[in-house]
């Protein structure tokens, strides 16, 4: 964006990382492993980086087989042309997956095909053949980092090895990157700006700026302009919101697949519509009582436009040959009738106390329709026809499986606001199997690097963990080649703002990441957990004994807003009544309730 030779440097690294998600934590670590010193951005606050590995499921995609990958992958991405090189080294890369988390990671992957009776696994079988239809898909595979999903697992390895490495690699919060600074004759990156407690900084990187930034799912603007839809909501990340598409383009970058998106959510990517400014709540996919019987879904007019009961694909409906993501409807709902209301209340699989708190009653459809804002005859003549398609036991409609079909009772009726979960956007700048950025003309922008979900090679169809091993594989490949010394690119001395010190850039900007010390005071004990969805947590316990728990403060947390911060604000409170750890868990804050008691008892275990 700007010209460097009239610029004055705030700080110099050998690498900047634009992005602390899964994949810069990967480029930022292969970086500093092969000498570099480095930098890594992030806009979120401390707690909450991490973009969408962070909230993802944690299972990554491999598979047994490199043809049968070979295969499945070209028909994922089927219609739609592609980098055979980059492709290929995607492959490679997925192949290797187990692997590489031995390898680097440090851990026994939990590879899904060598347990089969697990819950986990066959929880998971139709993730792992998301599309059976494909060729090579039955040896396709998910790994995890242990026998276990959604609890931030591989979030937090990668994340620690990011601070295992502090000496080389410093981190700063709520530090968003604004634009890349180009050297306007040879279009090398040569270093990015950077906004710090509202001031701007020009940080030269020596050998490499890394984006890894994530997509635009949080930029309204760009979701409409790309994706023509005005009514989608984050699952993941709220602060994705397409800095690195704008940066690339001010470049010259080629784009690509700005126009998909996976959605999440049990029917198709729709979840419950929450508060605004809220992500969207995750609803299990294997709830079957909330995807058959006298239940269906309709879109603004009242009217169905898919089969309720079919299997999740990340949001694709199958349209005449072709899996697709639906045109979004501003306003879905989940209509219902009075029994199966009273299964969904009565159902010990509900994936929270206050999901039918929303629901809406009417006693008639008349009523319902003026609720829903839709048109009473559509709305009538929609369960009809439904009604008689239980009786035929035939849905002409949809063709949903005739053994979930149940007509609908005469009233009341319940209604469920529902909205398109937006699970990520794959679009951005084109890259090659090097990670290096490209131009219009295919040319590489030198010095410049993109990986993750910005500019990924999902194109078309996805087959869930494909992000979160692009992000393993493509971090790698990005942090090495982003960390060899270019030589063909000469950029004058820094030049240290005049507001700045010398010793500033020379021991680069400092660290976010610093050693906390708590105090305490007789009876009184620290205790920590990383078991939660956020970073550590932190709480102080005042216990004269292990069985005599006084008070319990929370003095370090960075749950999520919702049910995490319930579980935060409720079990201190209920272990100090009941004297124990052994508590219920917060519903809907399973991973948060566990890091509190973990911590409580950890606490404890110091009391002599």
């Amino acid at each position: 964006m700007f010209d460097n030779s009239n610029l004055k440097w705030d700080a110099t690294y050998d690498v900047v990382v634009l992005g602390f998600g899964g994949a810069g934590a990967s480029a930022a670590r292969f970086a500093a492993d092969n000498g570099a010193k480095v930098l890594i951005t992030d806009s979120a606050p401390e707690g909450h980086e991490g973009g969408n590995t962070r909230y993802a499921g944690q299972v990554i995609s491999t598979g047994a087989d490199l043809d049968d990958l070979r295969k499945y992958y070209q028909d994922l991405a089927f219609p739609l042309s592609y980098d055979k090189d980059l492709m290929e080294t995607y492959i490679q890369g997925l192949y290797r997956i187990p692997d590489y988390l031995e390898n680097y990671l440090g851990v026994k992957p939990f590879i899904m095909r060598d347990h089969p009776e697990s819950p986990v696994s066959k929880a998971l079988h139709f993730m792992a053949h998301e599309y059976p239809e494909f060729r090579g898909q039955a040896t396709h595979d998910l790994v995890a980092m242990h026998e276990g999903v959604a609890d931030s697992a591989l979030w937090k390895n990668l994340r620690q090895q990011v601070l295992d490495r502090a000496d080389k690699i410093d981190v700063l919060y709520s530090t968003p990157a604004e634009h890349l600074i180009q050297d306007p004759n040879t279009r090398a990156v040569v270093g990015v700006q950077i906004k710090r407690d509202g001031k701007d900084l020009n940080v030269r990187a020596k050998n490499g700026v890394v984006m890894a930034t994530g997509g635009f799912e949080n930029n309204p603007k760009m979701v409409e302009t790309y994706l023509g839809e005005t009514s989608l909501n984050p699952i993941g990340s709220l602060y994705n919101k397409g800095i690195g598409v704008k940066m690339a383009s001010e470049v010259g970058a080629k784009l690509y697949n700005m126009d998909n998106y996976e959605a999440y959510g049990i029917f198709h990517g729709l979840t419950p519509k929450p508060a605004k400014g809220q992500r969207s709540q995750f609803l299990p996919f294997d709830w079957p009582a909330f995807h058959q019987g006298s239940l269906i879904v309709v879109g603004d007019d009242g009217t169905r436009y898919f089969d309720e009961n079919e299997i999740h694909r990340h949001g694709h409906i199958k349209d005449h040959g072709n899996w697709r993501i639906p045109l979004a409807p501003r306003h879905p709902y989940v209509v219902f009738d009075q029994k199966k209301y009273d299964e969904l209340t009565g159902d010990k699989n509900a994936p929270y106390p206050e999901f039918m708190d929303s629901v809406v009653k009417a006693d008639n459809l008349e009523s319902l329709a003026e609720v829903m804002n839709v048109d009473v005859k559509k709305l009538t003549d929609t369960i009809k026809d439904f009604n008689h398609f239980a009786d035929i036991k035939r849905d002409y409609a949809y063709n949903r499986d005739p053994e979930t079909l149940t007509a609908f009772g005469d009233g009341p009726y319940y209604a469920l606001a529902m909205v398109q979960g937006l699970l990520n956007t794959q679009g951005g700048p084109v890259h090659n199997s090097k990670a290096e950025v490209v131009d219009n003309d295919d040319v590489v922008i030198p010095h410049l690097y993109a990986i993750g979900e910005l500019g990924s090679l999902m194109g078309r169809q996805y087959n869930g963990g494909s992000n979160l091993a692009e992000n393993l594989i493509f971090g790698k490949i990005a942090g090495e080649n982003a960390a060899e010394t270019k030589d063909e690119i000469k950029v004058d001395e820094p030049k240290v703002d005049a507001e700045s010190s010398a010793s500033v850039h020379e021991s680069g900007l400092g660290s976010d990441v610093v050693e906390e010390h708590y105090e305490t005071k007789d009876n009184q004990y620290i205790g920590k957990s990383t078991a939660g969805m956020g970073n550590e947590i932190v709480v102080r316990v005042t216990a004269d004994s292990k069985d005599d728990i006084k008070n319990i403060e929370v003095l370090k947390q960075s749950e999520s807003d919702d049910y995490g911060l319930k579980a935060v604000k409720e079990l201190p409170k209920e272990i100090v009544e009941k004297n124990s750890v052994d508590v219920d868990t917060v519903s809907g804050a399973s991973a948060s309730s566990k890091a509190i008691k973990e911590a409580v008892a950890n606490a404890l275990a110091q009391v002599k």
